[in-house]
C-alpha cells in the first residue's frame, strides 16, 4: 500500500510540475506573442481555468506527501519526503499570498476594464511563478529521490 501511495504521489506532483513548467516557459510566451488584445484575453481565460483547478492539485499534492511522510516515517527517505512536503507548503503559501491576488484580478480583465499597469502585474505574477516552479521542481526531485531509496 505504501508503494502505491509513493508512486501516485510522485506522479501527481510530477504532472503538476509539468503543467506549471509549461505555463511558465511555453504558454506565457505563446500568449505574449499573440496580436492586439488576444494575449491579455488568453491570460485572463487561463487564469480562470487553471485558477479553478490548481488549488485542488496543490493541496492534494501536499496532502498526499504528508500522508506518505507519516506512513513511511520509519522507512529510508522519510526526511526527503518531509522536506518535499515542506516545500509544497511554501508553494501553497506563495500561491495564496503572492500569485492568487494577481490572478484574481487578471481573470476579470477585458480590454475595456484592465488597469493601466496590467502588463506590469502579469510580469510580477510571472516572476513569482518562476520561483514557485523552482520550489515545486525541488519538491518533485526530493520525492523521486525518496522513491528510489
Amino acid at each position: 500500500m505504501l508503494n502505491a501511495l509513493e508512486v501516485v504521489t510522485t506522479v501527481i506532483v510530477g504532472l503538476m510540475v509539468g503543467v506549471e513548467f509549461s505555463v511558465a516557459f511555453i504558454m506565457n510566451r505563446i500568449l505574449d506573442a499573440l496580436p492586439e488584445d488576444s494575449g491579455q484575453l488568453g491570460h485572463a481565460h487561463g487564469g480562470r481555468m487553471l485558477g479553478a483547478l490548481m488549488p485542488f492539485w496543490y493541496i492534494g499534492s501536499l496532502v498526499l506527501s504528508t500522508i506518505w511522510a507519516i506512513a513511511g516515517w520509519h522507512h529510508h527517505g522519510a526526511g526527503l519526503v518531509v522536506t518535499a512536503a515542506g516545500l509544497l507548503i511554501v508553494s501553497v503559501v506563495m500561491s495564496i499570498l503572492l500569485l492568487v491576488p494577481i490572478n484574481n484580478r487578471n481573470k476579470t480583465w477585458t480590454p475595456e476594464n484592465r488597469p493601466a499597469d496590467w502588463k506590469e502585474q502579469l510580469h510580477r505574477w510571472e516572476r513569482w511563478h518562476y520561483v514557485r516552479v523552482a520550489v515545486i521542481i525541488a519538491a518533485f526531485a526530493l520525492l523521486v529521490s525518496a522513491l528510489v531509496r
